[in-house]
């Protein structure tokens, strides 16, 4: 799902990242795989928070209340909280690793990450688009087993690949939505210990999607 992300990135980011005179042309690529990591690195992090409701929100209502345009979505994604630090994370990247003003990484960042978030979340949730779901998004940041529902968010299929036959995570006597929080927020911790003591980390994976 990494690489799918990061090809989305890439499509999306041609006027704001290939076109853009801030940007050398031989970075492009980076710059892509920093936008991808921002993404990734803030949706694992929420989740190993225990914020899947808040990541599950975001994606069931385009970070706002009701259903909105490409445009009105995008205006809303900004006032989400998880978009707002997946911008902060890529703007402080881009002057930190490419040399950008913090105008001009503050611009980049601005522009590309609510229509990376905004297209994630309509591809998601396009029963037929069978590229990316929701679930198999939560797996490759959690290290669950592949998502193989098709179209969308199966919370039933979600519960079978994360649970193991042991629906009761959090032992207290009942299965409920608290017990597939915990599984996916011990599944989140234990991938960053694990990116985190070896050279498997996100970025690793993300740089191997560069050509």
């Amino acid at each position: 799902m990494l690489e799918e992300l990061f090809n989305l990135v890439k499509e999306i980011g041609g006027d704001t990242v290939a076109n853009n005179p801030a940007i050398p042309n031989e970075k492009n690529d980076a710059v892509i795989a920093d936008a991808t990591h921002s993404v990734a690195e803030e949706f694992q992090g929420v989740l190993a928070g225990g914020g899947l409701q808040s990541v599950l929100s975001l994606f069931n209502n385009n970070g706002n209340s009701t259903n909105a345009s490409a445009q009105t979505g995008g205006n809303s994604l900004l006032n989400n909280p998880i978009v707002g630090n997946i911008i902060s994370n890529f703007t402080n990247k881009l002057t930190t690793n490419h040399g950008l003003s913090g105008n001009e990484a503050s611009s980049v960042a601005n522009s590309l990450i609510p229509n990376v978030i905004s297209n994630l979340i309509n591809k998601t949730n396009d029963p037929n688009n069978t590229g990316f779901n929701i679930g198999g998004i939560i797996n490759s940041l959690t290290g669950g087993s592949n998502q193989t529902a098709v179209g969308g968010f199966d919370i039933g299929n979600l519960i079978s690949k994360f649970t193991n036959g042991g629906l009761d995570a959090n032992h207290d006597g009942h299965i409920g939505l608290d017990d597939i929080i915990s599984k996916v927020t011990s599944g989140a911790q234990q991938q960053q210990q694990n990116q985190a003591s070896s050279c498997g980390g996100l970025m690793d994976m993300i740089k191997g999607f560069m050509k």
